[in-house]
């Protein structure tokens, strides 16, 4: 068993940015959670924007890598948004609790550009 000094364990250490770079799509997996589906960004699409959900950590430079890595398209633009936790109460039986918030991300392509979404 090799003892490795604390320098080493840091050089070993990825950024998020690598791990967004790698090859892997499994990677992209918790970036890019899913394409959100709504009348809103449907009407986006139509302008070339896209809208996804996105991990709570994640920054406009991984989402960035993911949509390259993803989809082989470059990004022009993204802007993120934060999705606010909402308090509900269930109609049927008047229990309280709270609808968790999250973050979204448009992404802008250049015009012509396309992405499926399925």
């Amino acid at each position: 068993m090799a003892i490795f000094s604390k320098k080493e364990n840091i050089a070993e250490k990825k950024t998020p940015a690598a791990v967004a770079e790698g090859v892997a799509h499994a990677g992209y997996a918790h970036i890019l959670r899913h394409p959100r589906i709504t009348e809103k960004a449907t009407a986006h699409e139509l302008m070339s924007a896209y809208a996804f959900d996105v991990a709570q950590s994640a920054t406009k430079r991984e989402i960035m890598h993911a949509v390259k890595g993803l989809y082989k398209v470059t990004p022009r633009k993204i802007t993120v948004a934060a999705i606010p936790r909402k308090n509900v109460r269930s109609a049927r039986t008047g229990k309280r609790g709270v609808k968790g918030g999250g973050k979204k991300a448009y992404v802008y392509l250049k015009k012509g550009e396309k992405i499926t979404l399925t």
